[in-house]
């Protein structure tokens, strides 16, 4: 028996399975990773609260001890926490979350869904570059406050804007490396221990130089590699195509050991 022809003008309310497009599907993930990383308060702490504590501690520490940072302590200072905003959101809360993602099964979860695995590091990705975007925001405002007056030029602006993509994706792969090889307890212990590490020692509130002989060395790190290329962006108005190109290098052996070894469950 023929089926029935539907009436002119009626609703085709027959079931149509299937998964929405990839590109909805990664953009309504990174909003639920941007809220996941909003709501959790030791990610805040990271991401907005420490910068600006070192921010203002620390210009506030130049000018009372007479610390000489040219031209003025501010200007030397901003890019550094600029870079360590950077640092902080896509290494340790990158590390942080996947790794415990990982330890409550979250990531196989989602890898049963129709969001492939390329899509979901594209989200998390994602949602990353829209946290910066507000941590530059808040901290820019700040720094304007306390007196920040940068004029970096469009070439500065682009050597900003590279360093900051390039040292996201060399810090987000070095973070799923110790998310996808660590259990979620080691990854905390880790991901914290070299945050301290690098904010003491990694040349990125200061500048490479003014860790004496241990310079030639920081600035080869990712931490020093990203706050060298953002001051020479702030500061210079250039871009510091070594520490691009150390960052690149960072990304490409961090993106690779990660491909290699993280595990989703």
């Amino acid at each position: 028996m023929s089926p029935q022809p539907r009436p002119q003008g009626a609703l085709d309310l027959s079931p149509a399975p299937g998964a929405a497009p990839l590109g909805r599907q990664v953009r309504a993930q990174a909003s639920m990773e941007v809220r996941l990383l909003v709501r959790n308060g030791e990610q805040l702490l990271l991401a907005v609260v420490i910068p600006v504590l070192v921010l203002v501690g620390g210009v506030r520490s130049a000018k009372q001890n007479g610390i000489d940072l040219a031209p003025e302590p501010i200007d030397e200072l901003t890019p550094g926490v600029l870079a360590l905003a950077i640092l902080s959101t896509s290494f340790t809360s990158l590390a942080i979350a996947t790794g415990f993602e990982r330890r409550y099964g979250v990531l196989k979860r989602l890898g049963a869904t129709p969001l492939p695995r390329v899509g979901l590091l594209a989200a998390k990705v994602l949602a990353l570059l829209v946290v910066e975007v507000l941590q530059v925001v808040v901290l820019a405002a700040v720094a304007l406050a306390l007196g920040w007056s940068p004029s970096p030029g469009a070439e500065g602006l682009v050597g900003f804007l590279l360093a900051a993509a390039l040292g996201t994706a060399a810090f987000a792969s070095l973070g799923l490396l110790l998310a996808g090889t660590l259990r979620a307890e080691a990854t905390l212990a880790a991901a914290n221990l070299v945050y301290l590490l690098l904010l003491a020692g990694g040349a990125v509130v200061l500048p490479s130089s003014s860790y004496g002989g241990f310079g030639g060395i920081a600035r080869w790190l990712p931490s020093g590699a990203l706050g060298d290329a953002a001051r020479a962006a702030f500061l210079d108005g250039t871009i510091d195509v070594a520490s691009l190109v150390c960052l690149a290098a960072w990304a490409a052996v961090g993106g690779y050991l990660t491909s290699r070894t993280f595990k989703w469950e």
